[in-house]
C-alpha cells in the first residue's frame, strides 16, 4: 500500500524518499526521465526497499495505482507549485509538500536559521555557520546548497552524540512555497530583486513567499540597505535591521551598522572593526552585518565573532579567489546566477576585468550590470545557449569593448585568458548572470568545471 508519492529521483527525492522510509512510511518515487543514469539511481533505491517507477510522468493517470490510499505527494523544488497535476491532486485532499517540509518534520527539535533573499543567501549561510562553529557550537548548513535537509534528517536521525545547536538552512522561494509550516527560531532575508518570475510571475508573489518565511520566524533579522526591503520597513512589526552605510537609512535607527571609522556597532558599543571579514564587496559587509546581528541574539561575544571572521576563508563559487594566470586574478562566482548578483560581483572586482557569462537566460532588469560592464569589463565572453540573446543586449548598450562569443566554457576561458593579456586585465570574472541548467546539472558543476579548466589551464600559477 502506497501513501506517499515522491516525484524526482534529484537529491532532494532520494533524500525525502529515504527519510520517509525510515520513519515507516510506504513510499513510491517515481521520475519522468530515462537513462542509465535515473535507472542506476533506481536500483539503489530498490535495494534500500523504496518501489520506483522511471518514464513516469507527473499525471493524473500515473498516479491512479496508489489513488485510493495516496495521502501526500513530496515535489522536488524544479516542479511548479501550481502544476495542473498538483491542483487536481489538491482538489481530492491529497496533501502537497517539498522535500524541505519532510525535513521540517523529522528536525523541528532543533533550532532553525532561515536564510533567504534574492543574492547574498549563500555567502551568509556559509558565513553564519563557520561563525557558530568556530565559536564551539555545533551548526551544521545545508538546504539550497550543500546537503539537502532530508539528507541532514538522515544523518542526525536517531544520532544520541551529534545533535546540533542550530540548523542553518538556505531556503529559496521554491523550497519556501513548498515548505509553509517551516517557523525558524531565526529568519533572515538579505536581498529582494527581481528573480524567478517565470515561476511566480510577478514581483509581488516573489516578495510574498520570502516575507512569509520572515513572518512566520520567532525573530527577523533583515538588510536594511536593500531598496525593496527597506520601503518595506514600516509595515513591519519588530525584528533586527542592519545597514552598512548609516545608523539611520530610512530615519529610523538600525540595530546594527558600520559607524564612520569602520566599526561595526550596536546602540550600546563598538564591536569590531568591519575590516576583520576579508571577503570583497560591500554587499559581504552587509552579509557580515546580517550574521553579526544573528550571532549576538544567540549569545556569541564579540571578541569571538571577531575571531570568526578573520578565520573565513571564502565561499565556494561566490567570488571565489582560484590564483592566477601569469598575474591576473581568476575569481569564480558562478553562484551569481541573475543580472543583480553579476552586478554586484562585478562591481568587487579592482582593476579592468574581463567576464565570462553566459547559461539559461533569466527574465529580469539588465540595466545595472550593463552599466557594470561599461564601466569595469575591459572584455566579455559570453558561452552556452543565452550567448546571442546576451551578445545583442551588450551590442545595445554602451559597452564599447570587446565581445567574443563562444560555445561552451572551455572555449570561453581559452578566450579569456587572451583578451586579459591584450587588455592588461587584472581579473578574469566567471559571472555568468544566467542559470546553469542549458549545460550543467546546477551553478556548482558549473563552477567546478571552471575551477578545474584554471587549475589546469598552461599559464596557471597556482
Amino acid at each position: 500500500m502506497v501513501n506517499t508519492v515522491v516525484v524526482g529521483l534529484g537529491r532532494s527525492g532520494i533524500g525525502a524518499a529515504r527519510l520517509l522510509k525510515t520513519s515507516g512510511k510506504s513510499v513510491i518515487v517515481i521520475d519522468s526521465g530515462n537513462g542509465e543514469a535515473l535507472e542506476r539511481k533506481a536500483a539503489d533505491l530498490k535495494k534500500q526497499g523504496i518501489a520506483v517507477q522511471i518514464n513516469t510522468p507527473l499525471l493524473p493517470e500515473s498516479l491512479q495505482a496508489w489513488q485510493n490510499n495516496l495521502e501526500r505527494v513530496v515535489i522536488s523544488p524544479g516542479i511548479a507549485w501550481d502544476h495542473p497535476t498538483l491542483q487536481h491532486l489538491r482538489s481530492h485532499g491529497v496533501a502537497i509538500d517539498g522535500e524541505m517540509a519532510v525535513a521540517w518534520d523529522a528536525l523541528q527539535s532543533i533550532p532553525w536559521i532561515g536564510i533567504t533573499g534574492t543574492n547574498g543567501k549563500t555567502t551568509v549561510t556559509h558565513l553564519l555557520s563557520h561563525v557558530l562553529e568556530h565559536s564551539g557550537l555545533k551548526a551544521p548548513m545545508g538546504g539550497n546548497m550543500g546537503v539537502s535537509a532530508a539528507e541532514m534528517g538522515l544523518e542526525l536521525q536517531g544520532s544520541t552524540t551529534n545533535h546540533p545547536d542550530w540548523l542553518v538552512m538556505e531556503l529559496s522561494s521554491y523550497q519556501i512555497e513548498a515548505a509553509e509550516r517551516i517557523h525558524p527560531a531565526i529568519g533572515i532575508w538579505t536581498t529582494l530583486t527581481p528573480d524567478h518570475l517565470e515561476r511566480h510571475g510577478t514581483l509581488e508573489n516573489y516578495r510574498a513567499i520570502k516575507r512569509g518565511l520572515l513572518e512566520r520566524s520567532e525573530l527577523a533579522i533583515l538588510n536594511a540597505d536593500d531598496p525593496d526591503l527597506r520601503q518595506q520597513r514600516k509595515s513591519w512589526n519588530g525584528g533586527l535591521w542592519v545597514s552598512a552605510n548609516d545608523p539611520s537609512p530610512d530615519g529610523n535607527p538600525v540595530d546594527v551598522w558600520i559607524d564612520a571609522e569602520g566599526w561595526v556597532r550596536e546602540p550600546e558599543q563598538a564591536l569590531f572593526e568591519a575590516k576583520a571579514l576579508k571577503l570583497p564587496g560591500d554587499h559581504n559587509l552587509q552579509n557580515m552585518l546580517l550574521v553579526t546581528a544573528a550571532a549576538r541574539r544567540i549569545g556569541l561575544t564579540a571578541a569571538q565573532i571577531q575571531a570568526a571572521l578573520q578565520a573565513f576563508p571564502s565561499v565556494p563559487h561566490r567570488l571565489e579567489p582560484l590564483g592566477q594566470l601569469r598575474g591576473i586574478a581568476v575569481f569564480n562566482d558562478s553562484k551569481a546566477t541573475n543580472y543583480d548578483a553579476a552586478e554586484v560581483g562585478l562591481r568587487a572586482m579592482q582593476g579592468p576585468t574581463v567576464v565570462l557569462a553566459g547559461g539559461s537566460v533569466k527574465r529580469g532588469d539588465a540595466s545595472g550590470w550593463l552599466e557594470q560592464l561599461t564601466q569595469q569589463a575591459c572584455g566579455v565572453v559570453l558561452f552556452g545557449d543565452g550567448a546571442a540573446e546576451l551578445h545583442r543586449m551588450i551590442q545595445s548598450s554602451s559597452y564599447a569593448g570587446d565581445v567574443n562569443c563562444c560555445s561552451d566554457l572551455a572555449e570561453a576561458v581559452n578566450a579569456a585568458v587572451v583578451l586579459a593579456q591584450q587588455n592588461n586585465a587584472s581579473n578574469i570574472l566567471l559571472s555568468p548572470a544566467c542559470a546553469s541548467f542549458d549545460q550543467y546539472s546546477d551553478f556548482e558543476a558549473r563552477g567546478d568545471h571552471f575551477r578545474r579548466l584554471i587549475a589546469t589551464h598552461p599559464l596557471s600559477s597556482s
